[in-house]
């Protein structure tokens, strides 16, 4: 940039120490003698830079730097210079009647600030980017140094002068920038990846590895982001947490206090709060002094804008040089103290709370492996599954929402001093409606309280509903109840819906409540101030009042919220705590003594189920077995023969006698339990892979020529719950699981009940009698054909061993072995003498079976070969219009949306028009105080109505699109194919089901609306500045493309992040589903602590998408008020530097508020539609330019929330089309009225892939 230019276009009379500053030009007494240094300097650099351009090109290096690689402030000042330089062809064009010696000059200097701008973004060398950072950094000093010049002399900077000044700082920022990249080895913006130690590949913490001011101004997220904006991010991308986030830690600390503070009091009451308290008190130390010192900064900001206003309205030859510079300062730390302690307030509060919800969510898991019988009956895995999906969530947010609690109280009284001190005693009236308000706070609070709990309450019941209709879903559908079980679970939503509705209804409330309070507050108080005359009734101490209404606003906007967030807290702190003090499985319950020849010793064991009750289960069981002994239970059903096994395995309670095991113990349940896995991973349960044990275990069990006929052999992948094999293979492959164990005594629960006769006496056998010969083997069964090979028999009846000896010992018994022995003979011979009489017609059905056989022959080729569970999809990219419109449609909520931007622009409209009336109207004299008041009043409340009114819509069309999105989601899930229900794990529709309905209901409408509101509020806040001072023009088009730029970088990573997270969850809660099914083999095979390992894995995985999810929202929202800072310090030193009568009085104002309002009073030092309305104007348009900077901030973070909130309508909206299964009732294809007439399937054509 030509540092000349600015100086040349403000006035000649600078150079002369004369007045003005407007933009009438005198070209031909311009001061040639200071500028042509100047100018020389700069048209050297353009021409070394256009030069390397060249080479470069004739070299075939010219590229431009990716936009994903452009640091910011080269983003933001490459459009500025762009925009200036057209300024000075237009100046041109319009000197060169007059001048065309000058008209020149203009076009030359336009022709460098284009180069300039260009030198931003092109630089294909190493020598052009240097050439181009020494260029910046060179206009930088020059323009600043012409600048305090002309100060110095008394003249006055025109408009291009303090635009000019402004971009020779984002000049400066972008040369250190840029020199700072290449410093660091990624050639000022050269992808790098950030995720790979130096040596060995190995991933690290980003957060962990980062220094002081790394940390304090989140720069440690950059390549990060910039890797996300250059392609979409993956879950490989993202470096891991820090040691101290670990949920493994969390939990060790949480479980080590909870188990002390168990130990030394039997006090329950908010035991979880205590604890958490405890284990992270200096945490919370921590974050509470970011909290107060953004409480402070943020409550003095009317203290310095009074001292700023009394300083600007002194007289120049009253104003000391040294006073000005200690408020300059003073608003620079102030505003860096408020900005980087609400940044660090915010994440560090989010990741004290992701580490208190990894602790609850490892404790949760870890108790549901160590509940005893009893407890695991009163806790369903839908109720569990909602402890850590929705509880442990919600406490997540618990150290935030605490913080807010208490600072939004500190803040209230903070801003009753202001009040005090700005108006004196005409503050006492405004006490009595801030009372009010906070008394009606507590009936709502209240009412809050009873319809979250119920709505819980509400939840719960329908997510168990939901988890038991999935855990079967193959019997739903083979008994064709899917209509009856949806109107069940539709039912249940409805009554969560009710209570959700009254919830939203009661949001409501609040919202009319928060924007009725100040207006009521600030009549009172202005009313007061007239009555009492306690202070001078004009435009400062108004607007003043106004400012300070709007730190009380806060705390009224919020304290219900607070509130309701606390109460669905204690809902949530009570229900984990109660589950945490449930009883735990009994350790002690069975003596595990080292392996020898007594492998299993039952001494006059009695055992009960339900021992509260004191009923016994099991009596007197006696049980002697050595090494290698095989011992069957056998006895009528219900006689206690698995509740035998799990006596031994601690499972029941004993109430007396005793239980000893020596050495190691292998279970296979009655029902066999399989993980989501591959064949391979069920039988190794996480063992150390040995090939000739690992066949011989496969071969025993028959499952050999299954592996063959597997598409993937043994790395096929199971669906959960082994859905996609049959009952056979899962008993094969749980029996191959205990022999690969290699333990020492086998608790096997009629392992054979699931397969035929043959492959039961292959299994008998190959697997109990050889494999395990050398093992003692307990075996239940029903097969009393293989109770001749054993070494004992246990018969028992109504929980007693009846009967004990060898086959032939209990045959000369005569006595219930006998009658088990005969009645399966008899059996036997029943079957086969049935069989004689149909003899006649199985030889007659003998060749239509075998024809039909040779005609429907089964073809196995041609089908694909792939594993049956897949990993879950997430969407790439932006979310789009396409998911924002298909949320509005699916509820058919168009008129509801329309409606809330209505009723937020007259919202708007009728805040402004009441401003507007006391602008105008405060100074004038030509009506009371009374009416004037009055007037603000009436037109405050109006405007609060209809601001209730846009709730209350926002509500219903909440509400409205829940029901839809629910309604569509469950009717699809329904309708889907067994094939979808055996691939997709339960965890990943639960996920769908649970957090991401919440979502839906909760906080997509609400912040829907605020994005709207915000939208609306600051667009509305620009057209008065502008009507006030047009020029603000000038500076809103780099300020928008700034925050878009900064706002489109961030949402790149963020939403790919959101995604990711979105993948992360469905394991954690799939995991812990999958395992309280099998939490009785979990423990028998010694596996607790590795599933404890694997979750918190999974804890870990999904705590490092939250994590790094809030940093690069904080990262984005730092950088937004940095902005505003930046343009702050140049307003406030050009409002203390430049002379009394160069800036009208309130030019600081709107330095203060945002990029947009900071330069354009500076900029028309002799706006005439500015003085003519000043004060009153002024103080209007400075009121609400305090409110934009906030504005900005609180629309960027709504809108980022609302992007990565869509996501869950795009995963609700992947399950509302799913593959179909066709219709239940086809009315051309029904069967005759007399259908069946006959038992018969035909097979034709049948396709079956496995």
């Amino acid at each position: 940039m030509v540092a000349g230019t600015p100086y040349l276009l403000a006035s000649s009379a600078a150079c002369q120490g004369q007045g003005g500053g407007d933009l009438t030009l005198e070209l031909g007494s311009l001061c040639f003698s200071q500028m042509i240094l100047l100018d020389l300097v700069n048209l050297l650099l353009t021409a070394i830079y256009i030069s390397s351009l060249l080479i470069a090109a004739c070299k075939r290096e010219f590229r431009a730097v990716r936009a994903g690689d452009l640091p910011f402030p080269c983003a933001v000042a490459s459009p500025c210079c762009a925009l200036l330089g057209i300024a000075c062809v237009c100046l041109g064009l319009g000197a060169w009647g007059s001048s065309p010696h000058g008209a020149l000059l203009f076009f030359l200097r336009g022709f460098v600030w284009v180069s300039l701008s260009v030198s931003l973004v092109v630089r294909p060398t190493r020598f052009s980017g240097a050439v181009a950072m020494a260029w910046w950094a060179v206009d930088a000093v020059l323009i600043t140094a012409n600048s305090l010049e002309k100060i110095a002399t008394g003249g006055n900077l025109g408009v291009l002068d303090v635009l000019s000044w402004a971009v020779g700082f984002l000049l400066l920022l972008s040369a250190i920038r840029v020199c700072r990249s290449l410093a660091a080895g990624d050639g000022g913006g050269a992808e790098s990846e950030p995720l790979l130690a130096a040596g060995g590949g190995e991933r690290r913490a980003a957060f962990g590895e980062a220094g002081f001011f790394s940390r304090l101004t989140f720069t440690w997220m950059d390549s990060l982001l910039r890797l996300g904006y250059s392609k979409p991010l993956g879950l490989g991308d993202i470096p891991p947490l820090d040691a101290d986030d670990a949920a493994a830690e969390a939990c060790r600390k949480f479980l080590c206090e909870w188990h002390r503070r168990r130990r030394e009091s039997h006090k329950t009451s908010n035991l979880v709060l205590r604890v958490l308290a405890e284990c992270h008190k200096k945490e919370l130390l921590l974050t509470a002094l970011y909290t107060l010192l953004r409480t402070l900064s943020f409550a003095a900001s009317p203290v310095m804008l009074y001292c700023f206003v009394s300083y600007s309205d002194r007289q120049e030859r009253e104003r000391d040089l040294g006073t000005g510079a200690a408020l300059v300062a003073g608003l620079l730390g102030m505003k860096l103290v408020e900005s980087l302690s609400q940044r660090h307030w915010f994440f560090g509060s989010r990741r004290l709370g992701m580490r208190m919800r990894s602790a609850l969510m490892a404790a949760v898991f870890e108790k549901q492996l160590r509940l005893s019988s009893e407890g695991r009956g009163r806790h369903s895995s839908g109720e569990i599954a909602n402890y850590i999906a929705v509880d442990a969530y919600r406490l997540g947010e618990f150290p935030y929402w605490l913080h807010l609690a208490w600072s939004m109280l500190v803040q209230l009284v903070l801003a009753i001093a202001l009040l005090f001190w700005i108006v004196g005693a005409g503050a006492l009236p405004a006490l009595a409606p801030m009372a009010i308000c906070g008394v009606l706070n507590v009936p709502f609070a209240r009412m809050l309280q009873q319809y979250q709990s119920r709505f819980m309450q509400a939840q719960d019941e329908r997510q168990r509903a939901t988890a038991e209709v999935l855990h079967s879903m193959k019997i739903v559908k083979l008994q064709s109840w899917e209509d009856k079980f949806r109107a069940t679970v539709q039912r249940l939503r409805d009554a969560e819906v009710r209570w959700l509705g009254e919830t939203q209804l009661k949001k409501a409330y609040g919202s009319a409540l928060y924007w009725v309070s100040p207006t009521v507050i600030s009549a009172v108080v202005l009313a007061g101030t007239a009555a009492v005359q306690s202070a001078p009734l004009d435009a400062g101490v108004v607007f003043t009042v106004l400012a300070t209404m709007r730190v009380v606003s806060e705390p009224m906007r919020m304290l219900p919220e607070v509130m309701s967030v606390m109460i669905q807290v204690k809902v949530s702190l009570d229900r984990i705590g109660k589950f945490l003090t449930e009883d735990e499985f009994q350790d002690d319950a069975v003596d595990r003594t080292p392996a020898s020849d007594k492998s299993l010793d039952v001494h006059n064991g009695i055992f009960s189920w339900e021992p509260s009750k004191g009923t016994a289960t099991l009596k007197d069981i006696n049980i002697t077995a050595t090494r290698g002994q095989k011992i069957a239970v056998c006895g009528p059903v219900g006689a206690g023969k698995s509740s035998l096994l799990c006596a031994t395995l601690g499972e029941i309670p004993r109430m007396s006698g005793s239980v000893a095991v020596s050495g190691s113990l292998a279970y296979v349940s009655q029902t066999s339990w399989i993980q989501s896995g591959t064949v391979r991973d069920n039988i190794l349960f996480g063992r150390p892979m040995r090939s000739s044990e690992y066949e011989r275990a496969l071969k025993c069990c028959a499952l050999d020529k299954d592996m063959e006929n597997f598409p993937h052999g043994d790395l096929t992948e199971i669906g959960q719950r082994g859905l996609n094999m049959s009952g056979g293979q899962k008993q094969r492959i749980q029996l191959a699981r205990a022999v690969y164990n290699d333990a020492d005594v086998y608790l096997l629960d009629d392992p054979f009940s699931a397969v035929d006769a043959h492959t039961a006496a292959t299994l008998f056998n190959d697997c109990v009698m050889a494999a395990l010969e050398d093992k003692t083997v307990i075996l239940v069964t029903h097969q009393v054909e293989f109770l001749s090979k054993v070494d004992r028999i246990l018969v028992m009846e109504k929980g007693e061993i009846t009967q004990e000896g060898t086959y032939e010992e209990l045959l000369q018994f005569g006595t219930a072995f006998e009658q088990l022995v005969n009645a399966h003979q008899d059996s036997k011979t029943t079957l086969y003498s049935n069989a004689a009489k149909e003899g006649a017609m199985i030889q007659y059905q003998q060749p239509m079976l075998q024809q039909q056989g040779s005609e429907a022959e089964i073809s196995t080729g041609n089908l694909p070969s792939v594993q049956l569970t897949q990993e879950e999809e997430r969407e790439l990219g932006g979310a789009g219009l396409k998911t924002y419109k298909d949320y509005v449609s699916v509820s058919k909520g168009w008129f509801l949306l329309v409606l809330i931007v209505l009723t937020q622009c007259v919202f708007v409209a009728l805040q402004y028009l009441a401003t507007y009336w006391l602008a105008a109207t405060i100074q004038s004299h030509r009506f009371s105080v009374g009416i004037v008041v009055g007037v603000y009043a009436v037109m405050t409340t109006a405007s609060c109505l209809f601001a209730y009114v846009r709730s209350l819509v926002a509500a219903h069309f909440g509400l409205k699109a829940s029901r839809e999105f629910f309604s569509g989601f469950m009717d699809s899930v329904f309708r889907a194919p067994m094939l979808f229900f055996d691939s997709t794990p339960t965890g990943r529709i639960m996920t769908r089901a649970s957090s991401d309905l919440c979502i839906l209901d909760f906080d997509i409408p609400f912040t829907m609306t605020f994005v709207i509101s915000g939208t609306v509020e600051v667009a509305a806040t620009v057209v008065v500045m502008i009507m006030v001072t047009w020029q603000v023009v000038l500076v809103a088009v780099p300020a928008v493309i700034g925050v878009l730029y900064i706002q489109r970088y961030y949402i790149a990573s963020a939403r790919e992040l959101v995604r990711i997270n979105g993948t992360t969850k469905a394991p954690v809660m799939n995991y812990a589903a999958e395992s309280m099914l099998g939490v009785v083999t979990i423990r028998a095979f010694a596996a607790t602590n590795r599933f404890i390992q694997t979750n918190l894995q999974l804890i870990d995985m999904d705590a490092t998408m939250f994590f790094y999810t809030n940093a690069a929202l904080e990262w984005v929202l730092l950088r937004v008020e940095a902005m505003q800072i930046v343009v702050i310090v140049t307003s406030s030193i050009l409002l203390v530097m430049l002379p009394a009568g160069s800036v009208a009085p309130g030019a600081y104002y709107s330095g203060l508020s945002t990029s947009i309002i900071i330069m354009c009073t500076n900029m028309v030092c002799h706006s005439s539609l500015l003085l003519a309305f000043f004060p009153g104007f002024l103080g209007l348009c400075l009121s609400y330019a305090l409110t934009l900077s906030s504005a900005q901030v609180f629309l960027t973070r709504f809108y980022s929330n609302l992007e990565n909130y869509m996501i869950s309508v795009e995963r609700i909206k992947q399950f509302m089309h799913l593959p179909s299964e066709p219709p239940a009732v086809i009315s051309d294809r029904r069967p005759a009225p007399s259908w069946p007439s006959e038992g018969k399937i035909n097979l034709e054509n049948l396709r079956v892939r496995t």
